[in-house]
C-alpha cells in the first residue's frame, strides 16, 4: 500500500473555462477549498498540503502584468488561517500549511502550529520552506534574502528550536488535579534559554504540548541541503522526479541521509509529486495529453512567469527558440535544474515544464495499474497529486482513480487512527 496526499494553495481554483462556476471569485470565502478537502477525506487521503508564497512577482517583464493577468503567486491567501476551517470541516485528513522559517519568528510559529495541533485534534502539519523571491523577502522588512545555503542554515536551527519550544511542556504536565488547586504542574514545564547563531528564546511555550507530540513536519527541498534537513527531521517530503528510476534514486538517498542522521528512514515518507491525465478510454487520455504537449502562446508565458517569479530570473528577455546556456539562481536551484531538463531552449522548457507532472496517462484502471507498477519497483512511499481544484478534475482523481487503486489494495479503504502521524506511520 502507499499514501495520498495532494498539493495545492490558498488561491483561486479555475476561472475562465467552460466547467468553471463561481469560484474565481467566491474563493476568498475558504468553501470551494473546504468542499475539496472533504471529498478527499472521502477518498482516503492523508492529508493536503497548502504551498505559500508573500509577494506580487515583477519578476517576468519586470512588471506585475503576468503575475496578477494570469493569477500566479497571487492574489493567494494565507494558508494557516484556512487551516482551521479545514480541520473544522473534516475528522481525519491531515492538514499541511506552509510557513517559512526567513520570515516568522520560530515562538510564534511554534505556537500558532501547536495550537493548530489541539483544534485539529491531532492533524496539523508544517511545511518548512526557507522561501526563494527577493521581493518576498523585501516585503518583511529585508534588502534580500540571504544566500541559499545560508538559509538552510538557519532553518536548521529554527526547525531545532521550534522542536524544543514544542517540547517544553511534559505530556502530563497539565494535571487538573482538584484536591491540591494544581492546573498544570510546574516542574514538567522547563524554560529553554536557547540561543543559536540566529535565533534565541528563553521559551517555555505558553501551551501544551501538541496531540501529536509536535505537528507533521513536510519539506521539499531537493537541493542537497534540502535533503539533509528533511532527513534530519521531515515526517513526508515532496519530491520532483521523473520515472521509477528517478524516484528510486531521490527515495533511497533521503532514506540513506535519515539513517546517517540517526533516524528510521521507514519514518520519512518520500511522496512523488504527479498530475494524472484520466479520461475514459486510453485513446482519449493520450490525445489529452498530446494537446497539452501543444501549448498556446498564452501557457508558454504562463511557465516563463512562473519560473521568472520563484528563480528571479526574467525569462521574457530570452529568445524563445535559442538555447538556454548556463542559468545561476540563489532562488529554487532544484526547479530551476528540473526546468532545465525539460529542452534546450525556453519554449521546449516551457512545454514540458507545463506537462512535466503527467507522468500518468489513460483510464482510472490502467493508471492505477501503471502507479501501483512504479511504486512497487520504487519501494514506497506514495503520491503528491497536484493539479486545478476544480471539481471536474478532483473528480476524476477521488471518484475514479482512486476506487481503482482501492480495488487493487493499493491505498486505504479507511483511517485506522485519529492522528495524522498515525495514518502516516500506518504503512
Amino acid at each position: 500500500m502507499f499514501h495520498l496526499g495532494w498539493f495545492t494553495n490558498f488561491s483561486n481554483p479555475p476561472w475562465n473555462h467552460a466547467w468553471a462556476g463561481t469560484e474565481g471569485r467566491d474563493w476568498p470565502r475558504g468553501r470551494a477549498h473546504v468542499e475539496f478537502v472533504q471529498a478527499l477525506e472521502r477518498a482516503c487521503f492523508d492529508y493536503v498540503m497548502l504551498e505559500d508564497s508573500s509577494m506580487v512577482s515583477d519578476a517576468y517583464e519586470g512588471s506585475t502584468r503576468a503575475d496578477l493577468a494570469h493569477g500566479l503567486y497571487a492574489p493567494k491567501h494565507d494558508p494557516v488561517v484556512l487551516a482551521p476551517l479545514l480541520a473544522a470541516a473534516t475528522s481525519r485528513i491531515g492538514i499541511i500549511a506552509t510557513a517559512s522559517t526567513s520570515f516568522y519568528p520560530p515562538y510564534l510559529l511554534a505556537r500558532r502550529f501547536a495550537t493548530l495541533d489541539h483544534v485539529s485534534h491531532g492533524r496539523a502539519g508544517w511545511n518548512v520552506v526557507t522561501s526563494s523571491e527577493d521581493r518576498a523577502a523585501q516585503n518583511h522588512g529585508l534588502d534580500g534574502l540571504p544566500p541559499h545555503d545560508e538559509r538552510y542554515e538557519r532553518a536548521e536551527e529554527f526547525v531545532d528550536l521550534v522542536e524544543k519550544l514544542w517540547e517544553s511542556w511534559e505530556p502530563d504536565a497539565q494535571v487538573l488535579d482538584r484536591d491540591r488547586g494544581v492546573y498544570v504542574d510546574h516542574t514538567k514545564v522547563h524554560t529553554l534559554d536557547f540561543r543559536g547563531k540566529f535565533h534565541a528564546s528563553r521559551g517555555p511555550l505558553n501551551l501544551q504540548r501538541p496531540p501529536q507530540g509536535r505537528p507533521v513536519l513536510c519539506q521539499a527541498g531537493g537541493s542537497p541541503r534540502g535533503r539533509d534537513l528533511a532527513a534530519r527531521h521531515a515526517d513526508t517530503v515532496l519530491a520532483m522526479a521523473a520515472g521509477p528510476e528517478q524516484m528510486k534514486e531521490f527515495r533511497d538517498d533521503v532514506r540513506a541521509r535519515a539513517v546517517a542522521a540517526g533516524r528510521d528512514p521507514d519514518a520519512v515518507k518520500v511522496m512523488f509529486v504527479t498530475s494524472p491525465v484520466l479520461a475514459d478510454t486510453v485513446e482519449e487520455a493520450r490525445a489529452r495529453a498530446d494537446a497539452a504537449r501543444t501549448p498556446d502562446p498564452l501557457k508558454i508565458e504562463v511557465a516563463l512567469a512562473h519560473m521568472s517569479a520563484v528563480t528571479e530570473i526574467d525569462f521574457s528577455t530570452l529568445d524563445l527558440d535559442a538555447p538556454l546556456g548556463d542559468l545561476q539562481t540563489n532562488g529554487h536551484r532544484t526547479t530551476l535544474a528540473q526546468f532545465l531538463k525539460h529542452g534546450r531552449t525556453a519554449r521546449e522548457a516551457a512545454i514540458g515544464w507545463l506537462t512535466g507532472n503527467a507522468h500518468y496517462v489513460g483510464t482510472p484502471e490502467t493508471v492505477a495499474e501503471a502507479m501501483g507498477e512504479d511504486m512497487a519497483a520504487v519501494g514506497g512511499d506514495g503520491y503528491l497529486i497536484t493539479g486545478n481544484i476544480g471539481r471536474r478534475f478532483v473528480s476524476g482523481i477521488t471518484d475514479g482513480l482512486v476506487p481503482a487503486l482501492q480495488r487493487r489494495g493499493l491505498t486505504r479503504t479507511e483511517y485506522a487512527h485519529e492522528t495524522f502521524r498515525d495514518n502516516l506511520l500506518e504503512f
